[in-house]
């Protein structure tokens, strides 16, 4: 039997603390608090539009780009709440979720040696695809209690190798959303130095207490700016995972370059039923926007409540709390034992650093229904919680 291998581009890259976590949760029946997926399902009319795709027919490849009516709708998205104008033949890739576009988008324009400044803590895949193109990382970090971008760091991460800035607002894991200034001093970094923003805006109606402004609205950033989303978080139809990249020609034909290669197209059925979602359910978002609110309430007093020192949230479906009031230094020794203690599965923000800013940071997910949500303050609320 030839020895077990492990290609040098995936060496020290762990498996996702998602599929971890909530493995460790369905093991302990415990409630799941970590891994960001709603409990109830989007508008069913869309679901409707997807059922009726299926029996209609489309169940064969879809175009490479994507079906010309979601792609329409998505132009039609970015202009009806951003003012901006995309050419949907040329500006618009149907992607396999923004997870796809984002791999897509780094193995298409990152060569080795490039680097890239993300805000730390990021999202998992961001460090396993900037890897697998070759690429660098150079992290700026967004820090407790505050999560604000500072932008003296912002430029001090900037090298003669810099390339690209991957931008993520609304913030995963931190929930931070981006302000006009934090995101004019990124656009005045990348007019200066020439530089291609990346721009991850899954949880752009997902916002609750500040404005979602697209980085590529501001002067200079449209011809600079590769933006991508998905229906995913908006319309919670996460396990359809149909997404899209847009901006301008040349950057969306390197995530296609990439792409051809990876899923070539995926989802036929679905793509135009989130078509539907996007024209004839515009209030949906705004509708789960509201109801997560209460939600993001309820969890963050609720923390509060067992001794947690909570952030409370701009945007996403997570808040973070520090965790060592309670006497522990260690996030992930925290989250491991959590199921045993409380019967809760929680994120530890180790896996989202390269440093130890995120040591004693915990993510909880809110996007669960009300009752679930209940049930895991009522299990935190009756454990011994302390190191």
């Amino acid at each position: 039997m030839p020895q077990q291998r492990l290609a040098q581009r995936l060496h020290g890259i762990a498996p996702t603390i998602f599929s971890e976590m909530s493995a460790l949760a369905m093991r302990t029946g415990s409630v799941n608090l970590g891994q960001g997926f709603p409990d109830v399902d989007g508008p069913p009319a869309v679901i409707a539009e997807a059922v009726r795709a299926l029996e209609g027919g489309q169940n064969q490849y879809a175009p490479g780009l994507g079906v010309p009516a979601l792609r329409q709708a998505v132009a039609r998205h970015q202009h009806r709440h951003y003012g901006i104008e995309l050419d949907p033949d040329i500006e618009v890739v149907v992607t396999t979720g923004a997870t796809e576009g984002i791999a897509a988008a780094l193995l298409g324009l990152v060569d080795p040696g490039d680097e890239i400044i993300v805000l730390e803590p990021y999202y998992d895949s961001y460090v396993a695809m900037i890897q697998m193109a070759g690429g660098v990382r150079r992290p700026v970090t967004l820090r407790a209690p505050d999560f604000r971008l500072d932008p003296d760091e912002l430029r001090a991460a900037v090298t003669d190798r810099t390339q690209f800035v991957l931008l993520n607002s609304p913030h995963n894991p931190t929930g931070t959303v981006l302000t006009r200034a934090e995101l004019q001093a990124v656009a005045d970094l990348a007019v200066e130095r020439d530089l291609v923003v990346i721009t991850d805006e899954v949880y752009e109606h997902l916002t609750y207490d500040a404005e979602h402004v697209p980085i590529s609205t501001l002067p200079g950033m449209a011809e600079r700016t590769l933006t991508l989303s998905s229906a995913g978080k908006s319309y919670s139809f996460t396990g359809w995972k149909v997404g899209w990249a847009s901006g301008p020609r040349e950057l969306v034909q390197a995530v296609l370059a990439a792409k051809q290669w990876l899923t070539f197209t995926s989802g036929s059925p679905l793509q135009p039923a989130v078509a539907h979602a996007l024209d004839e359910a515009p209030g949906f978002p705004r509708q789960l926007a509201a109801a997560l609110r209460e939600r993001r309430d309820r969890l963050c007093a609720g923390l509060t409540e067992v001794g947690l020192d909570v952030r409370v949230p701009q945007g996403t479906y997570f808040a973070t709390t520090d965790i060592s009031a309670l006497g522990w230094a260690d996030g992930l020794a925290f989250c491991l034992a959590l199921p045993e203690r409380a019967g809760v599965v929680a994120i530890p923000h180790q896996v989202f650093h390269d440093g130890p800013a995120g040591d004693q940071l915990v993510r909880w997910a809110f996007c669960k229904e009300p009752d679930v949500v209940e049930e895991g303050l009522r299990r935190l609320a009756a454990a011994d919680l302390r190191a």
